[in-house]
This record gives structure tokens, C-alpha cells and sequence, in this order.
């Protein structure tokens, strides 16, 4: 078997390391620009819900809860507030900071204020108040549930009591 001298002086010559490298990359880079692209999507959180609260104070009382978060995607912050409607009404706008667990589940903490009218699940006066509670976002749809307690200080008229309620539900995200 005969070789032309162009031939044999390639199959003769071995690859430097160089060589083997600048192989790799081109390999490497046609098979990446060629991949398809994966597109995620965050769980932004900002979400408004309905659900159910069990307020603790001078006596059990339980009401229904419209829940509003607003989520600031720069920073670990929500603006969140809750109504309370029930034998009376309260009002609960609070600011949280926010632990993401994972992609899907935030953990927070948050002060506010709590607006309460008589026999409420917060008291019946407006006092300063403490919430913390776990937000879930599900992946397949646009759905959140949500739980948190709310320590409204002070949330009695007539005693220096605090009020405590939980509550829990379901939004839809925005």
C-alpha cells in the first residue's frame, strides 16, 4: 500500500495535548450550540387567596381571610395584608422578609399593624402585631397555599391581652 507524501505526514504526526484540546472544544461547542434550550420558571409568589383563620383571644372566633402578598422580586421583602371577616372585622397589612426554602416554598417573618373592629379574630382594637408563616407555590398551575399565625399586642379594649389568629387557604398567583 502506497501513501502520497501529504498523507503519510498527517497520519504520521501525533496530536499534542493542543491538538486534543481544540478537538474537545469544537466537539464540546457544536454539541451546546446545538442542545435545545431549558427555559425555568420562578416562583414569584405574589398572589391573592381566600381561606379560613381561628382567632384565639376572649373567646375562639373563626372567620373567613382574603390574603393579598405582593412580592419585591429585588429583595427578600413581601408586602402582604389579610381581611378578616367574621362576627367583626380586622384588617392586617404587614411587611415580611422572606427564606426561600426551595424554588417553590418561602418561610417569613413580618410586622404590621392590626386594625380590628369588635369581637374580631385579632381583638377589637388596633394594635401592633407580628405574623410569620410558609408560603407554597405549585409548580403545575397558579396556585399558592398559604399559612402564617398572626400575635396581634395590646388587641383588647378592656385587658392588655394579645390576640392570636391562624389561618390558612389558597391564592392565585399573578
Amino acid at each position: 500500500m502506497r501513501f502520497s507524501p501529504l498523507r503519510r505526514s498527517l497520519a504520521s504526526t501525533p496530536l499534542t495535548g493542543l491538538g486534543h484540546a481544540a478537538i474537545a472544544l469544537t466537539i464540546v461547542t457544536a454539541t451546546v450550540s446545538h442542545a435545545p434550550t431549558a427555559i425555568a420558571q420562578a416562583a414569584y409568589g405574589s398572589y391573592v387567596g381566600v381561606g379560613t383563620s381561628l382567632g384565639f383571644g376572649d373567646e375562639t372566633e373563626i372567620a373567613g381571610v382574603v390574603a393579598f402578598r405582593y412580592n419585591i422580586l429585588e429583595l427578600p421583602i413581601s408586602l402582604r395584608a389579610q381581611a378578616f371577616i367574621g362576627d367583626g372585622f380586622a384588617f392586617a397589612p404587614t411587611v415580611s422578609y422572606d427564606i426561600p426554602l426551595n424554588w417553590q416554598t418561602d418561610v417569613y417573618v413580618g410586622a404590621g399593624v392590626s386594625f380590628a373592629g369588635n369581637n374580631s379574630v385579632l381583638g377589637d382594637q388596633t394594635a401592633f402585631a407580628i405574623q410569620s408563616g410558609v408560603d407554597h407555590m405549585l409548580s403545575d398551575n397558579n396556585l399558592a397555599i398559604f399559612g402564617n399565625a398572626i400575635v396581634a399586642f395590646d388587641a383588647f379594649r378592656d385587658r392588655n391581652a394579645a390576640a392570636v389568629s391562624l389561618q390558612g387557604g389558597v391564592g392565585l398567583q399573578f
